[in-house]
């Protein structure tokens, strides 16, 4: 996940350090195998068990130790895993501060600026230009590049609490910076997988199929790095994996251009059926785009609470641990309980508002005392247990109008929600 301008909230700081940025010291990893072995020959009966099951039988070794290390790290063993290091050790070797990109004039797009410095570390020193318009949030509409970033923009201010001015000036700003990208002789993409990222690639992508010929654009866009257990986006990543991606960058096709453009205009429809079709459909030219529509989908309301899935993850986590900080349920639902985390944590807490809000709410602050939103400790209110067991729809307590990109969610007989046998949107009349 992107750390994003100012534009709009970020959603999350750097990754953890160590093994999680991809990038592996082979002396650490093989005094790691030594330990493990030494334990095991210790009498650790579990230990010995494992390595037997790598090949190991009755006198493991620390051939068995090592690929035991490796496979713990998601590689087939440690051959391949000391593969992978070489390769991320000449692609030190190969920029060594020296550019790589810069032979062909570059721009490179990101959904954030996570990246603006240390894309430079890898020898990337092309231009960097972070477009962030959140489109998982707030209504996204079919009209015309202007009055959408006037939309966006007042969207954007009142929901976050920024200055009108200045966020219409960031906007602009953003949009321009694609017209300025259409001129330059290579574009490059880098993306994750989140619904976030995805949705914002789809805008990209329908743009791109504008522009003249003359420019070539390559995309990175992975879900996964090789040993890093816990992906959550390229943030995280050190520089000598990103100079890896970018050996792996691809040139955007025509089929990858098609689905850009059908996936942003059943983003931005009035109805969720041309994004229900297309999330039921395999995305071959990129796999990650079907997940992300599908997710964005199951934002919809549910026919029995009324509630998107991150309200319902929201609301359930505080009716198993409440009270609990507000902050310890944005943790929980990006550590696991989000199936494809994409909320920032100021998104997060935005999103909460209306559960809080109003004669009924499903949730309640425990005290209001001035702290920081992420220490404010909730619990769930009667109401909210009523909402969770199916008694009460969240919906006709009339929250305030929310949109899943461009449909409008009000509660209203003509609202949609996603039918609970099927997973398929409908009507709420009809439900």
């Amino acid at each position: 996940m992107a750390e994003h301008a100012a534009s709009s909230p970020p959603r999350s700081e750097n990754g953890p350090p160590g093994l999680e940025n991809g990038r592996f010291e082979i002396d650490q990893l093989q005094e790691q195998a030594e330990r493990l072995l030494d334990n095991a020959r210790a009498g650790d009966s579990e230990l010995r068990m494992r390595l037997a099951g790598v090949g190991g039988g009755l006198t493991p070794g620390v051939r068995e130790a090592r690929n035991l290390v490796a496979r713990d790290f998601g590689f087939r063993n440690w051959t391949r895993f000391e593969q992978h290091v070489r390769e991320l050790d000449q692609v030190r070797l190969q920029h060594n501060g020296h550019s790589i990109d810069e032979s062909v004039e570059t721009m490179h797009i990101r959904c954030g600026s996570d990246l603006q410095s240390s894309l430079p570390r890898a020898g990337l020193k092309g231009r960097y230009h972070a477009f962030t318009d959140p489109f998982c949030i707030g209504p996204v509409r079919d009209q015309s590049t202007e009055r959408q970033i006037e939309e966006r923009a007042h969207f954007i201010a009142s929901a976050f609490g920024l200055d009108d001015t200045e966020t219409l000036d960031r906007q602009r700003g953003e949009y321009q910076g694609l017209e300025d990208a259409s001129r330059c002789q290579r574009v490059v993409l880098w993306f994750e997988h989140d619904s976030y990222d995805q949705l914002i690639l789809s805008y990209l992508l329908h743009r791109i199929g504008e522009w003249p010929r003359a420019c070539r654009v390559e995309i990175i866009a992975v879900d996964s790095i090789p040993g890093v257990k816990r992906f959550v986006g390229l943030g995280q990543l050190a520089p000598d994996v990103l100079g890896w991606l970018w050996q792996r960058r691809r040139q955007v096709d025509q089929d990858t251009l098609a689905l850009g453009r059908k996936a942003w205009r059943a983003i931005s429809a009035d109805t969720p059926r041309r994004l229900d079709r297309l999330s039921q459909r395999l995305t071959p030219s990129m796999p990650m785009m079907g997940r992300a529509l599908r997710r964005h989908l199951l934002e919809l309301p549910d026919e029995d609470t009324g509630l998107g899935l991150s309200e319902q993850l929201a609301v359930q986590l505080v009716a198993e641990r409440g009270p609990i900080r507000a902050g310890d349920v944005f943790s929980a639902l990006l550590r696991g309980r989000e199936p494809l985390p994409y909320l920032g944590d100021t998104m997060f807490w935005w999103l909460l508002q209306p559960l809080l809000q109003g004669n009924n709410p499903p949730l309640q602050r425990q005290d209001d005392t001035g702290q920081p939103w992420q220490d404010q400790l909730l619990t769930i209110t009667s109401h909210g247990h009523e909402i969770l067991s199916g008694h009460r729809n969240w919906l006709n307590s009339r929250p305030p109008r929310r949109w899943v990109g461009g449909v409008t969610v009000d509660g209203s007989a003509d609202s949609w929600c996603l039918n609970k046998a099927t997973g398929r949107p409908m009507p709420r009349a009809a439900a």
